[in-house]
């Protein structure tokens, strides 16, 4: 037997793993602490009503031998998937039915969809950038190669054309600086990955925070996407779904590498995958009703006004700071020069706040700090006044 030695190449602990064994220490010495937990981008807010009415029907159902369910289809049940369908209308993309594929998630689609591509690929990841992106691909021996997301590019790095990449990560809006392309910067990677006959593996998990009309909610709503784009999203943030776990990964199929990439994604899912609950599915289709659309906007928009207490607290402490705009996370400057897990344990004795290191998210996020607007508002504003004095 011999194990996987790329294992030997990754951190020992995944970063919000690392986080939650800081704070669990932290908490075991210090019992008393009031703590004001805003790293691990956790919601906060129960399921919207229509969400948790569809949950209830559909378990009554599973109670009653008439409507009983047993295994799932293929790639969703067809109330799930036409739902998407008409969500992805509102922006003016026409998706084929066998597109779309039901998950238990975004993490774990952008990791298992690997199994489609073999090892010898070069892979592009900006830098911060969400582990997973990382650790999955070393984890499989692959190549990784990074762009430079800073102050300077606003943290939205363009490709180089001098440098050859075969599978490309994206995340707009971006986690961890909350960074969003617009439709203009997107078609420039778009037509960066045709030119390098790659695919973009995009990461749109938070597209229901965009604000701004000139950035795409899909990016299938510019010329030429459905030939090199394979798209991700979860119900996690823009519904609740943290602790429900669904998710929807888009493989069009004008995506044509050395195979039909659609069609081996499908045969992947029926192999390894038997699908998410039909009572989750349920649920997931009310996110999409016009009942449901309405309560997660009123959702989406406490955690927004979120955002506007950090940005102002921090304002306040003359901390200079990124997104927050189309995105629940504000990333900041850690004040003094200090290093980003200095300031994580600064945070924690001095004040009782937890919030997410920039170095975790990799090189160019040393000296950065994560914050995320999924508390209460009275929370937010008393860990900004916590900040605030302690900086004092």
């Amino acid at each position: 037997m011999k194990i996987n030695h790329n294992y030997d190449n990754i951190k020992k602990s995944y970063l919000f793993s690392e986080i939650s064994h800081r704070l669990r220490d932290y908490t075991a010495a210090h019992p008393e602490a009031d703590i004001i937990k805003m790293g691990i981008g956790d919601v906060t807010l129960p399921l919207a009503p229509a969400v948790v009415e569809a949950m209830h029907r559909a378990a009554d159902e599973m109670g009653r031998k008439e409507t009983f369910r047993g295994y799932v289809d293929d790639n969703g049940y067809d109330f799930l998937i036409n739902a998407i369908k008409g969500y992805y209308s509102t922006f003016g993309v026409d998706l084929d039915y066998w597109e779309i594929f039901v998950s238990d998630g975004a993490k774990s689609d952008l990791g298992n969809i690997l199994d489609l591509f073999d090892a010898d690929n070069t892979v592009l990841v900006t830098d911060p950038v969400y582990p997973v992106y990382v650790d999955t691909n070393v984890m499989a021996g692959r190549k990784v190669i990074f762009s430079n997301a800073a102050e300077q590019n606003g943290f939205l790095p363009m490709p180089d054309p001098d440098v050859h990449a075969d599978i490309i990560y994206l995340c707009t809006p971006n986690n961890p600086t909350g960074a969003a392309y617009t439709r203009e910067q997107l078609k420039v990677w778009i037509d960066y990955a045709k030119k390098n006959g790659a695919v973009i593996l995009l990461d749109s998990a938070y597209e229901a925070f965009i604000t701004d009309p000139d950035v795409p909610h899909s990016a299938y709503e510019i010329e030429g996407a459905k030939e090199c784009v394979i798209e991700f999203c979860s119900l996690s943030k823009t519904a609740g779904f943290t602790g429900t776990r669904c998710g929807y990964t888009v493989v069009p199929k004008a995506l044509k590498a050395d195979g039909d990439l659609n069609a081996m994604w499908l045969r992947r899912q029926t192999t390894k995958f038997n699908g998410v609950a039909y009572v989750i599915q349920r649920a997931a289709e009310a996110v999409f009703s016009p009942e449901g659309q309405k309560q997660i906007r009123e959702n989406i928009a406490y955690y927004q006004e979120n955002a506007k207490i950090l940005m102002n607290g921090l304002d306040r402490c003359g901390i200079k700071y990124f997104g927050g705009k189309n995105s629940p996370y504000i990333w900041l400057k850690c004040p003094g020069g200090m290093g980003s897990w200095e300031f994580f344990d600064k945070l924690l004795e001095e004040a009782n706040v937890v919030g997410t290191p920039g170095e975790g998210f990799g090189e160019n996020g040393k000296g950065y700090f994560r914050l995320t607007s999924f508390s209460t508002h009275e929370k937010t504003a008393e860990a900004m006044e916590r900040l605030y004095k302690m900086l004092g």
